[in-house]
């Protein structure tokens, strides 16, 4: 939960404490990744992990632990960011294609795309929770990309949540792509 001053600082200080808290964040800190960027809006997160002594496997490139690690909570925080505390936000499933050895720096940018709140506020009105599937690319500074990352995020209503946990009134909710009950 983020202290009541948060709230009042101005969009632009938001951004650079939550580059600092990412990068202060010992699991964090323990891929290699640097945040370089987030933007004002929390739509945007720039992260770098650069070839080190720990980053760097047996032979010479990149750990493919780094790789995937280093996406780990970039969308959640995003998503949480910006729907607030009344929403669930959670990894459900990752996966990664690894397309080439990395022996250089690598770069990879985080979005959310254009409507994509107002799209999730939506389905949450309709359904109460919704997945949604987000792919990354880790690439150099030449565009060359050397692993794709997949991660499916969790999304619900925090009220909605706890009931359909703790087994109170039935859920209103159906399966994704089934009809309601």
């Amino acid at each position: 939960m983020k202290p009541y001053w948060f709230k009042s600082l101005s969009p632009q200080w938001r951004a650079r404490l939550m580059r600092v808290g990412f990068n202060l964040h010992p699991a964090f800190r323990a891929t290699g990744g640097r945040v370089m960027h987030v933007s004002p809006d929390f739509q945007h997160i720039r992260i770098k992990l650069p070839l080190l002594r720990r980053t760097r496997n047996i032979v010479g490139s990149m750990y493919g632990g780094s790789l995937f690690a280093v996406t780990d909570g970039a969308h959640p925080t995003m998503l949480m960011s910006a729907l607030g505390a009344d929403h669930i936000v959670w990894d459900k499933a990752a996966s990664i294609r690894f397309r080439k050895p990395a022996y250089t720096t690598l770069y990879v940018d985080f979005r959310l795309p254009p409507g994509e709140i107002a799209e999730i506020r939506r389905l949450l009105a309709q359904d109460h929770e919704t997945t949604r599937t987000y792919t990354v690319e880790l690439k150099d500074k030449d565009d060359v990309v050397y692993a794709v990352v997949e991660r499916t995020i969790y999304i619900a209503d925090k009220k909605f949540y706890k009931q359909k946990n703790t087994g109170g009134d039935k859920c209103v909710a159906s399966p994704e792509g089934a009809p309601p009950p």
